[in-house]
């Protein structure tokens, strides 16, 4: 009798060269009862209910915005050690994950958090940028920080970051001074572990000056070129900045160019690696009701029947990303070939939540959010909506920043989009409508093309273009282009 093939063996050959229609796999008519019920509330903070704490939180925003914003820098991680300095190093008071990447790195990290609080931990994470909220940059036991310890660690910090600043030829930055206030909140708290994404990059970015015991690296692409390098192999020179002497790297499947960057850059500084679709990857993937129901091996097995509540096969990846990561952190598969516990690797992944990632805002006709900003998060949410909505027609609202790929991301989404409707965010970067609209004509043809400089009119454009169809027609309207045109959507459309 022939030995029938191992499942996974079935993985790393399609997981080496994947491409993300090539993942979906249909699941007819089953749902399923989850083991965990959906988080409740919603997880992006609204403005704080007290006039006297809200008046003091814009205070401290003003406060942060006379600093140099988040795309203005200065490669080096001078400035950010001298804090650390002063403050007495609270970021090596507790262990650390450090995740980098261009693509998926906040729904990584928050997968991350619920799989370590589910054995009891209690976490810090930091990620960026914010959907509506500064405060949930920083987060205590997976809910963003109260706006009154926000203000009160910023308070007790500040008179620090003036001493720094009057040193350096340079002030801290807005971004360098939210790092410090993260790892100073996480050593106060205590937590048991931090849970750090990158602002951008690795090497020279403020959160480097930690050393995480497991180095997480999400699909690396192309992003930020202008400082980062041209290629992926260049961009990935920057992301291994993260790596550290003896560390677990976790690693997501790579353009080729890239992976040999950071398995050289492991070489050099002794550091495990684990490979998607090697040691660790997605067995198996189903579209189930709310999300997917995912078997994901492990560094120490398989497991099995996982629901998670999020759409689009890039999430899945991200799940077997995060579930390795955590192993790593527990020690699993150092020889060590365990299994974590069944129950409470499913409950975790069933609580977890990404706003602003394929969220869903609004019935009647569906409204969904996704801050992809760049061609590859655009591909991923494309392929995402097609597979999990199957609108009949989906018209797209889009605000892009004018630093990116437009033309790219664009034509990511014209064969899903029936119209597009182009607008522009509040930003400064936000790229101007009608330039962005010259763009999408380009890509799409004028008869698809709509103009509304303002979000709040293009959202109601987009909203009555879909009822055309009337109520039972199954459209749809997916909100892109930016993290700030999906905050703003989510805050128009009445969510925070």
């Amino acid at each position: 009798m022939s030995e029938q093939p191992d499942p996974f063996d079935e993985i790393v050959d399609t997981e080496t060269d994947r491409d993300p229609d090539l993942a979906v796999i249909e699941a007819g008519s089953r749902t399923l009862r989850t083991q965990a019920g959906p988080p409740t509330g919603d997880p992006v903070p609204a403005r704080p209910a007290d006039p006297e704490v809200d008046k003091a939180l814009r205070a401290v925003e003003a406060d942060l915005a006379t600093r140099w914003g988040e795309t203005k820098l200065e490669p080096s991680v001078t400035r950010i050690a001298a804090l650390m300095d002063v403050l007495g190093e609270p970021q090596r008071a507790y262990p650390s994950i450090h995740i980098t990447g261009t693509n998926g790195k906040t729904s990584t990290a928050r997968m991350i958090e619920a799989l370590l609080a589910a054995f009891d931990l209690r976490t810090g994470r930091y990620t960026s940028p914010h959907v509506q909220s500064i405060t949930e940059r920083i987060s205590l036991d997976g809910a963003p920080i109260e706006a009154e310890r926000f203000i009160e660690t910023y308070d007790d910090v500040k008179p620090y970051i003036e001493m720094v600043d009057g040193q350096q030829e340079y002030r801290l930055s807005f971004f360098e001074v939210l790092t410090g206030m993260a790892f100073a909140a996480f050593a106060d708290a205590p937590v048991d572990v931090a849970v750090v994404e990158v602002g951008m990059g690795g090497s020279w970015d403020a959160t480097n000056v930690m050393d995480g015991s497991v180095a997480v690296v999400t699909p690396i692409d192309l992003d930020h070129t202008d400082r980062l390098g041209s290629t992926t192999a260049e961009i990935a020179v920057e992301k291994a900045g993260i790596v550290k002497q003896g560390a677990t790297v976790i690693l997501a499947q790579q353009p080729v160019d890239a992976a040999q960057v950071m398995l050289k850059k492991a070489v050099e500084v002794d550091a495990t690696v684990a490979r998607e679709g090697m040691e660790f990857g997605v067995v198996s993937r189903e579209v189930a009701v709310g999300g997917q129901l995912v078997t994901l091996r492990g560094l120490g097995g398989e497991y099995e029947e996982v629901f998670l509540p999020l759409y689009g096969a890039h999430q899945a990846h991200n799940a077997a990303v995060a579930l390795a990561a955590v192993e790593a952190f527990f020690g699993v598969g150092a020889g060590e070939a365990r299994t974590l516990d069944m129950d409470t690797i499913r409950g975790a992944f069933a609580s977890v939540a990404s706003p602003g990632r394929l969220e869903v805002v609004r019935r009647s006709p569906t409204v969904v959010l996704d801050a992809a900003h760049n061609p590859a998060g655009a591909r991923a949410a494309a392929a995402g909506v097609t597979e999990s909505f199957g609108f009949s027609r989906l018209i797209g609202v889009v605000g892009a920043s004018g630093d990116k790929d437009v033309r790219g991301f664009l034509e990511a989404f014209e064969p899903i989009f029936a119209e597009v409707v182009v607008t522009q965010n509040s930003s400064h970067r936000a790229m101007d409508a009608d330039d962005l609209a010259a763009v999408a004509v380009e890509v799409f043809g004028d008869d698809r093309v709509v103009v509304e400089p303002r979000l709040d009119d293009a959202l109601e454009a987009a909203i009555t273009l879909a009822e055309e169809e009337s109520e039972f027609a199954g459209a749809g309207v997916l909100v892109t282009g930016s993290v700030i045109t999906v905050g703003e959507a989510r805050l128009l459309l009445g969510k925070g």
